[in-house]
C-alpha cells in the first residue's frame, strides 16, 4: 500500500506537471482574443483611413487601379473648396448649436426623469417605466408624420395662433431641430440603473441634513454620475449632429441647414466630387471624435456600472 506521504507527493508532481499546460492554453487564449479584436478594430478603422486619405488626394488618382495610397502628391485644395463652396461654415455651426443644446437638454431631462424612476416612490412608477422601455423598440420613423404635425401646429409660433393654425409653427427653426430630439427611453435607462447602484445612505445623509429632494438630485447624485452623463453626452451628441432625415423633413431655407444635408450639396445628378465629399465628411467627423476622446476616461466606466443592478 501506498503511504499518504507517497500520494501527497504524486499529487503535488501531477499538479506542478498540469499548470504549465494550463499556463500555456491561457496565454493562447488571451493571444486567439487579441488577434480577433485586433481584426475587428482594423476593420472599422480602415474605411476612416480611406475616407481621409481619399480627401488629401488629387482627383486623378482617387479612382487609380491598383488604389494608391502614399503618394508625394497630396493637396489640401479639397478642403479648401469645401469649406468655401456654399454656406458650409453655416452649416457647420447649426449642427453645433442644435446638437449642443440637443445634448445638454438630454442630461437635463433625462437625469431628472432617471432619478424619479429610481429615488422617488410615487404610485405607477414601475408601470410607466415598463411604458418608457416599450417606446425604445419602436422605430422612430413611426414618429415622423405625428411629429411634423405637432412641429407645424406649435401655438404663437411661425404666425400660428393659440390654435397653432395660420403659419409654420417651428418649421425651419432652431426649436423645431432641438426639441423632437429631446427626451429618449435608452437615456432613461441607463441613468437610471446608475442611480440604482449608489448606496441609499448618501440621500439619508442628506435628509437629516435638511436637504430636500431638488438638493439631493444637484449636490449629491450628480456629481457621482459624471461616468454614465458622459456617456449619455457622447451618445446624444453624436445623434444630433449625424441627423439626417429629420433636418430633411423641416428645414426650408438654405440658413437652416445642418452639415448633413450640406453635404449633400456636395453632389450632383451627373456627377460627385469625391474629393471634395470626401474632405466635407472628414470635417463634419472632427467634432464627434473630439467629443469621445474628451469623454473616453469615462465612457468605458459609465457602460460597466450602468448594469450593476437592475
Amino acid at each position: 500500500m501506498h503511504s499518504i506521504a507517497d500520494t501527497t507527493t504524486l499529487s503535488t508532481s501531477v499538479g506542478a506537471a498540469q499548470r504549465p499546460q494550463l499556463r500555456v492554453g491561457s496565454v493562447l487564449l488571451l493571444i486567439a482574443i487579441y488577434v480577433l479584436l485586433s481584426a475587428a478594430a482594423i476593420s472599422m478603422l480602415v474605411p476612416f483611413l480611406w475616407m481621409v486619405f481619399t480627401s488629401i488626394k488629387p482627383n486623378e488618382t482617387i479612382f487609380q487601379m491598383p488604389p494608391v495610397v502614399w503618394t508625394t502628391q497630396y493637396t489640401v485644395a479639397h478642403y479648401v473648396r469645401a469649406l468655401t463652396r456654399g454656406n458650409f461654415d453655416l452649416y457647420f455651426l447649426n449642427s453645433m448649436i442644435v446638437a449642443s443644446l440637443v445634448t445638454l437638454l438630454n442630461l437635463f431631462v433625462n437625469a431628472m426623469a432617471a432619478y424619479a424612476f429610481a429615488r422617488l416612490r410615487w404610485r405607477l412608477r414601475e408601470t410607466l417605466f415598463m411604458v418608457v422601455l416599450a417606446v425604445m423598440m419602436l422605430p422612430g420613423l413611426i414618429a415622423l408624420i405625428p411629429t411634423f404635425l405637432i412641429v407645424k401646429a406649435t401655438p404663437f409660433a411661425g404666425g400660428n395662433n393659440w390654435l397653432g393654425q395660420g403659419g409654420t409653427g417651428w418649421l425651419d427653426s432652431y426649436p423645431g431641430l432641438i426639441f423632437p430630439m429631446v427626451g429618449s427611453g435608452f437615456y432613461v435607462f441607463l441613468l437610471r440603473q446608475f442611480f440604482l447602484t449608489l448606496p441609499a445612505e448618501l440621500e439619508d445623509a442628506g435628509r437629516v441634513d435638511g436637504a430636500k429632494e431638488g438638493t439631493i438630485f444637484w449636490r449629491i447624485l450628480l456629481p457621482l454620475s459624471k461616468p454614465v452623463l458622459a456617456v449619455v453626452a457622447i451618445f446624444s451628441f453624436q445623434a444630433a449632429w449625424n441627423e439626417f432625415l429629420w433636418p430633411l423633413v423641416i428645414v426650408q431655407s438654405d440658413k437652416m441647414r445642418t452639415i448633413q444635408l450640406g453635404l449633400t450639396l456636395f453632389q450632383s445628378q451627373n456627377r460627385i466630387d469625391w474629393g471634395v465629399l470626401m474632405a466635407g465628411t472628414t470635417i463634419a467627423t472632427v467634432p464627434t471624435v473630439a467629443i469621445f476622446l474628451m469623454a473616453q476616461r469615462y465612457f468605458v466606466q459609465g457602460i460597466a456600472l450602468t448594469g450593476i443592478k437592475g
